[in-house]
């Protein structure tokens, strides 16, 4: 009886074991996480010509909403306001998904990157034309109260 016993509490115990730690596999997935890390930090600055470029490409290539506000958010976080170029296959893009409210928050993006508000009304007159033919009004022309 005492066989059966200590038999059964050998089972008990190693179905309850817990995970060996390997730490050459951590090693291992240590070295190969930097070695990727240190690839990404060769590239050099991008131009504001190439970036214009690298944008108006990834505007005409945008298939639905979900690429257009990632690609929108991505231009928008760099340190400069994208060309009237870059706004125009934004907006284009926007029209051929349907997505009339990233429309007119391209706008609202242009009016909080530029530095005063002239820039804002060259911006606004070289792309009058467009809005027009798209049909996109502006915030301030939708609600005249906000400020």
């Amino acid at each position: 009886m005492s066989f059966v016993r200590a038999a059964t509490r050998t089972a008990r115990f190693s179905a309850v074991r817990t995970p060996v730690y390997r730490p050459a596999i951590a090693w291992q997935a240590q070295r190969a996480f930097s070695q990727s890390v240190t690839r990404y930090s060769d590239h050099a600055e991008e131009t504001f010509e190439e970036f214009t470029a690298r944008y108006e490409k990834e505007f005409d290539k945008v298939n639905d909403v979900f690429e257009l506000q990632r690609n929108l958010n991505n231009c928008f976080a760099y340190d400069l306001v994208p060309s009237p170029s870059v706004i125009t296959a934004a907006l284009r893009a926007a029209r051929r998904v349907n997505d009339f409210p990233s429309a007119v928050r391209v706008f609202e993006g242009i009016k909080f990157k530029v530095e005063n508000k002239t820039q804002y009304a060259e911006y606004l007159e070289e792309l009058e034309p467009l809005r027009e033919e798209l049909g996109i009004p502006l915030k301030e022309a939708m609600y005249p109260d906000d400020k």
